[in-house]
């Protein structure tokens, strides 16, 4: 398997990315009961391209243990959520391989870490606990190698002052923010013009609800800053997409997009309209590669716009998703 996982993190084309996918599909289907289970009850043809692989609906996290048969677990990631919510489990076999997945993803997409300050205001991560936001920052704090680094929970006055001594350092200043702490903090309107802030979602019950247009242009005029980037990722996936300027996630090489029609998750939808989001995330070798969120999206020239989410699906912990 070592050598499947090397060649995963190596992926430069779309013909090596469909033969892995449909390496690490064959191996599911044998290895992963509750996938193999999935396969059989939905008895479709065998793919011969990673875009005719069924995915697997995500609600199965909830509910199940998704894990290959000749693995043990090492590492457990729940999804946050509000009080009474059942939260979803990701059991991870190899810790190893999300840390090769979200520190190159993070560098590719937003600097080398050694010349950053990462600054976190995610409180009901930490307070939740088994998040895999908070082990990825965590890591990410790690590899800054600076003392300014780190959770500002107890006021924004401490958070504040620290991006006040980061500015001295000529190093590049980074913001995680769960949603409703960012609005929280930009009701204060501090100068945040040279800050990256990357909301990472979710009210948590805490603010009412809004589309995610609305929430940056509230932060954007809280913080005088020209844009806010968002982090895409959940606990039953070992990768993330960011976004740019436009709103648009990139994907790392080892993670691709589908969109499904909404009333029939077989059938793919085309450029340009909305459709259900399909994760392929190749890094969840042990787990199930291929998940069918709950999320709303369009492709646009090869990047994913998030357009809101199902009704009546859970509000996931890591995105803000409620359509206009």
């Amino acid at each position: 398997m070592q050598a499947l996982i090397d060649r995963i993190f190596s992926i430069q084309t779309e013909a090596d990315f469909n033969s892995c996918a449909l390496d690490v599909y064959r191996f599911q289907k044998e290895h992963v009961p509750v996938y193999k289970t999935f396969l059989e009850l939905i008895n479709r043809p065998e793919p011969t391209h990673y875009s005719q692989i069924p995915h697997l609906p995500i609600s199965f996290f909830k509910t199940h243990q998704i894990i290959a048969d000749n693995k043990s677990v090492q590492q457990v990631f729940k999804s946050s959520g509000t009080t009474g919510m059942v939260r979803s489990t990701h059991s991870v076999a190899d810790v190893s391989i999300y840390e090769r997945s979200f520190v190159p993803t993070y560098e590719r997409f937003l600097g080398k870490l050694e010349g950053q300050i990462i600054f976190a205001l995610l409180p009901n991560y930490v307070s939740q606990g088994e998040s895999s936001l908070v082990y990825m920052v965590d890591k990410l704090i790690e590899r800054t190698e600076n003392p300014l680094s780190g959770y500002y929970l107890e006021s924004p006055e401490s958070l504040l002052n620290a991006i006040s001594e980061g500015r001295k350092t000529g190093k590049k200043l980074v913001l995680f923010g769960v949603s409703y702490a960012l609005l929280d903090l930009a009701e204060l309107k501090p100068d945040l013009h040279d800050v990256t802030v990357i909301e990472t979602g979710g009210m948590k019950g805490k603010r009412k609800e809004m589309t995610k247009e609305e929430m940056h242009q509230e932060l954007i005029s809280g913080f005088g800053c020209e844009y806010i980037a968002s982090e895409y990722g959940m606990c039953e996936l070992l990768s993330q997409a960011y976004s740019d300027k436009n709103g648009l996630f990139e994907l790392p090489s080892w993670m691709k997009i589908s969109l499904r029609e909404v009333n029939d998750p077989f059938e793919l939808v085309g450029l340009d309209k909305t459709g259900g989001v399909n994760v392929m995330d190749l890094a969840n070798i042990y787990s199930c590669a291929f998940i069918e969120t709950q999320d709303l999206g369009r492709l646009e020239t090869g990047k994913l716009r998030l357009m809101g989410r199902f009704d009546h699906s859970d509000i996931r912990g890591c995105n803000l998703l409620v359509a206009d």
